[in-house]
């Protein structure tokens, strides 16, 4: 739940041209059943798209996966569309293959929490929970 006792909404999607998308769906899925609303994008989403959708549909929270070592050109491109559109409140999350000091980075620059293979979605659930 979110302030005033409204769902949290949250929009998940695999930007690129990754097409691995099962964690994405699994993550969604506990999500959900979780009780949070979430939009699932699907496959090969533009930073673009993603942000508009975000946008349209006021989330909370931008879940990316990403597989395909487009994680320091994608992250900061959404975090960038972010502030362009004054919705800096839009929190982003990640998951997938990203090396320790390249999330580190993110991480600094913007993105709330990196999630990589083998994380408890225990664990995923109770961090967006807390954004």
């Amino acid at each position: 739940m979110t302030e005033g006792g409204k769902r949290k909404r949250v929009l998940i999607a695999k930007p690129g041209l990754d097409g691995h998308d099962r964690g994405a769906k699994v993550v969604a899925r506990a999500l959900r059943d979780a009780g949070m609303e979430v939009i699932y994008l699907g496959l090969h989403q533009t930073p673009e798209q993603i942000v508009q959708a975000a946008c349209d549909e006021d989330v909370d929270v931008i879940g990316l996966s990403i597989l395909s070592g487009a994680h320091m050109t994608i992250f900061p491109r959404v975090l960038e569309l972010l502030r362009e559109r004054g919705a800096e409140d839009i929190k982003v999350i990640g998951g997938g293959i990203i090396p320790e000091e390249d999330a580190v980075a993110l991480e600094r620059s913007g993105v709330e929490k990196l999630f990589g293979p083998g994380t408890p979605l225990s664990e995923i659930v109770k961090f967006v929970e807390s954004l």
